[in-house]
């Protein structure tokens, strides 16, 4: 929270149906509104501070996260999926304490959240323009306007949008066309493993599949003919001399009748 501006001293949060935390109450509600109000839980807080650790190398600076968050602390288990939460006083990347992080937006235009998201995003643009060679260097009016739209369709739809959600759309951001979804990659990764047999081609394995010596089948069991009728077993020539003696023209007796 701003210097000067009085600091909440605790808050009640619920987990909600999407499996994240938000705040229903808490201890200063003149300047606070807890409508659609979200809090980031310890196990999000982790993954944030994972992502940020790239972006130290191009400037990342502690403080602006710092000041963004109000840390907070599991004071009580209210039940229900309520807790109440009481306000800490340790720093979050220097605390070994699961701590909740409140985004301060009381100014969301101006204020310290605003600039960690500005700050971030930034930093983004320098990494991603450092790791991939653009025809064009990526801007960050182009990162904001592509998140501004996801945005905006979530707003259309009456979604309320988690700021842990919000973060990470900018900590994860890629440019069309580059990186892989992380199960494609999956995938991928299992497809191109390699299993130590050599690889067959289409024409080969078409092969293999008509090669009569790779067949196992009893000699005495009844095969189908491509037709898919069934062949029945014998003497071969014997059968083909009784089927000769019945076509037409075959015997001089048939054909004097």
């Amino acid at each position: 929270m701003a210097k000067g501006t009085p600091q909440l001293e605790w808050c009640i949060v619920k987990l909600g149906e999407d499996h994240n935390w938000w705040v229903t109450e808490v201890s200063d509600p003149i300047r606070w509104d807890v409508d659609g109000l979200s809090i980031i839980d310890p196990r999000q807080l982790d993954h944030i501070i994972e992502l940020i650790e790239p972006l130290r190398e191009f400037g990342f600076d502690p403080d602006v996260f710092e000041r963004a968050f109000i840390p907070f602390r599991i004071a009580k288990d209210l039940g229900k999926g309520r807790v109440r939460l009481a306000r800490a006083k340790e720093p979050f990347l220097e605390s070994e304490e699961k701590l909740f992080a409140l985004p301060d937006i009381i100014d969301e235009e101006n204020g310290p959240y605003a600039d960690f998201l500005d700050h971030i995003t930034r930093l983004r643009v320098k990494l991603l323009n450092d790791l991939f060679a653009f025809e064009e260097k990526l801007t960050v009016d182009e990162v904001e306007d592509q998140i501004r739209e996801a945005q905006n369709t979530d707003f259309i739809e009456g979604k309320a949008v988690h700021l842990f959600t919000e973060i990470i759309a900018l900590l994860d951001f890629m440019p069309a066309g580059y990186g892989e979804d992380e199960e494609e990659a999956t995938v991928k990764a299992v497809e191109d493993e390699d299993d130590g047999l050599p690889e067959i081609g289409e024409e080969e394995e078409e092969k293999l599949k008509n090669d009569a010596s790779l067949k196992w089948d009893d000699d005495d069991e009844d095969k189908e003919d491509e037709d898919g009728k069934v062949a029945p077993t014998g003497d071969a020539d014997e059968e083909e001399k009784e089927e000769e003696d019945e076509r037409p023209g075959r015997s001089s007796r048939r054909g004097s009748r």
